[in-house]
């Protein structure tokens, strides 16, 4: 029986995997963006997108690791639509600050621009907050005065992001922060947020934001600001190709000096259609499903369900029970008109295949939206966010 505890393989939200394969192109990318920004010369903010289960949070993870190897300062943050963004963005540049304060030979300066942090984020407690109810962001210096604590976003994160940056422009690197669905970052606050990034582009500041979201987030970052187009550089992040997918299983089996046949490797890539999270999901019960070494085809056979299992608990099904009883009847009619293919299809063509008017479903399908289930790349379409989502409901349906 192969052992359970060598097994490498562990999905998980954010979880990066054991190989991380198919991704040189986006980590050669950075590192030229990473040696454009150090030396001074223009380069655009990223901006990652894709459905879910692609391994997005684990690139911009990956890419917020480089950015710190090289001396950088880096911070992450998750963006909440009910959120707004002061409290977790003063958090990440917090931790950036700290990153550059480990090489800087001014401490009083790296305090200076902790006080401007500290007065930007006290701006996030509403007026007339009494004491007790007030937030404390943990800066322990006095908060500056008359410098990014307006109140107005826009002005107080290009007052932000240019001492940050100037901080970082000390010690002869730069700022990356990463913002993980950034499609749920508030209107107000993603205008402010391109107009700062805007702002930065032209002064020639060294920081970068890298955002990543679903495939809406270009047309809602256009939507925010109609030069986000020129503003960002737009890296789609799709499933792995047949070569990428056999690798992410083929490199972490042979490093536990272990081995899966061809026919395995044919019954992989079928099974999860070449997305990092199902790759894994799906190698993960063939590794414990198998009797001896080699895994072979009929492991992943007994394996699948199991698999299956999971990801209609953990993957799937979480994201269905978000749904009220009108959008689970919108993604049903969805699955069935798409017969389980991950494709979009016209809201028009929802409409008539539930009997109803299109205005009536709109509520329905704006909550979904919201919600991170379903996406609107072009007027008049619609699409699951998540790959095989349909057939998981045709599936649940039978």
């Amino acid at each position: 029986m192969m052992d359970p505890v060598r097994n490498p393989f562990a999905p998980g939200a954010g979880q990066r995997p054991p190989e991380l394969a198919g991704r040189d192109r986006e980590l050669t990318a950075f590192e030229v963006v990473l040696e454009r920004v150090s030396r001074g010369r223009p380069e655009r903010s990223l901006v990652l997108t894709g459905l879910r289960g692609v391994g997005k949070t684990v690139l911009l993870g990956e890419l917020r690791s480089m950015a710190v190897r090289r001396g950088w300062g880096a911070g992450k943050i998750e963006a909440r639509p009910d959120a707004e963004l002061r409290r977790p963005l003063s958090a990440a540049l917090h931790r950036a600050i700290r990153d550059l304060a480990v090489r800087h030979r001014n401490p009083e300066r790296v305090e200076q621009v902790l006080g401007v942090l500290k007065a930007f984020a006290l701006r996030a407690n509403p007026d007339g907050a009494r004491l007790r109810e007030r937030w404390q962001p943990g800066i322990d210096v006095p908060a500056a005065q008359g410098r990014a604590d307006s109140g107005d976003i826009e002005i107080d994160l290009v007052e932000l992001f240019s001492e940050v940056a100037e901080l970082a422009k000390d010690v002869g690197t730069g700022v990356a922060l990463m913002i993980d669905e950034m499609q749920d970052v508030r209107p107000e606050d993603l205008s402010a947020l391109c107009a700062a990034c805007h702002e930065l582009s032209q002064s020639g500041a060294p920081l970068v934001v890298v955002g990543a979201g679903l495939p809406h987030l270009p047309a809602v970052l256009s939507a925010s600001k109609s030069y986000s187009e020129r503003l960002f550089r737009y890296v789609l992040i799709d499933r792995l190709d047949r070569a990428d997918a056999d690798l992410a299983v083929l490199a972490p089996v042979s490093r536990e000096d272990a081995g899966i046949s061809p026919f395995a490797l044919d019954a992989l890539f079928e099974a999860s259609s070449g997305y990092p999270y199902f790759v894994q999901a799906y190698a993960k019960a063939a590794w414990d499903a198998a009797p001896s070494d080699p895994i072979t085809a009929e492991d992943v056979a007994v394996a699948a369900p199991e698999a299956e299992a999971e990801l209609a608990v953990g993957f799937f099904g979480s994201r269905y029970e978000r749904a009220t009883p009108a959008e689970r009847e919108y993604l049903r009619a969805m699955a069935d008109l798409t017969e389980g293919r991950d494709e979009a299809i016209g809201t028009s063509e929802v409409a008539v295949y539930l009997g109803r008017k299109p205005s009536s479903l709109s509520p329905a399908r704006d909550s979904l939206i919201k919600k991170g289930l379903v996406y609107s790349a072009e007027r008049g379409r619609i699409a699951f966010t998540v790959p095989h989502f349909g057939r998981f409901l045709l599936a649940r349906e039978e």
